[in-house]
């Protein structure tokens, strides 16, 4: 029986490491992590390869509920395919495991909540936007990727893996700026 750990934070530019260190510190022997979004389950390769690997009494283990998802039809769905595979889902803080009953009824309602947090996060930033665009104040999404850093990469004979790897983004945002720059 293994505990194995997933981490996960949205963006390249946030930092993994207190989670990585909290799942090390838990006992997790294996830790698997990312920098994708939570919204859905779209482009999690991490989170796929974790829940392939488990087996019988195997031990999933997050830091917190976001950090499977935002969406509760998802969380639940992954909390489901781990119980199919025989294994349990552990979330650090607050303490929470669906080693027993009730603790399926608390990440469902947990997962309720966080899903609530995010289309409340999503209507103050569509009203703060709105407000700065009457204003005249509002710039649109600031891009936070370097595309002519990405083109010099290209043409110094660099391939999309090294420019994603060295950027820390998915190869698929590298892809994309090449495709819009004509480079690809």
């Amino acid at each position: 029986m293994a505990r194995i750990g997933y981490a996960r934070v949205s963006t390249g530019d946030q930092d993994l490491e207190g989670q990585l260190q909290r799942l090390r510190a838990e006992g997790c022997e294996i830790v698997r992590s990312e920098k994708v979004s939570g919204a859905s389950r779209d482009g999690r390769a991490e989170l796929s390869t974790v829940i392939d690997f488990l087996r019988l009494g195997d031990e999933l283990v997050v830091t917190r509920l976001d950090r499977l998802g935002r969406d509760t039809r998802d969380v639940l769905n992954i909390v489901h395919e781990c119980q199919e595979r025989g294994a349990f889902v552990t979330i650090l803080d607050p303490h929470v495991s669906t080693r027993g009953e009730m603790g399926h009824v608390i990440l469902t309602v947990l997962g309720m909540v966080a899903q609530m947090e995010r289309r409340f996060l999503k209507e103050r930033q569509k009203e703060g936007i709105e407000r700065a665009k009457a204003a005249k104040l509002y710039k649109g999404g600031q891009k936070r990727i370097n595309r002519k850093f990405v083109a010099e990469l290209k043409s110094r004979g660099h391939t999309v893996s090294s420019i994603a790897e060295r950027i820390s983004c998915s190869r698929m945002q590298v892809y994309r700026i090449l495709n819009d720059i004509g480079n690809a």
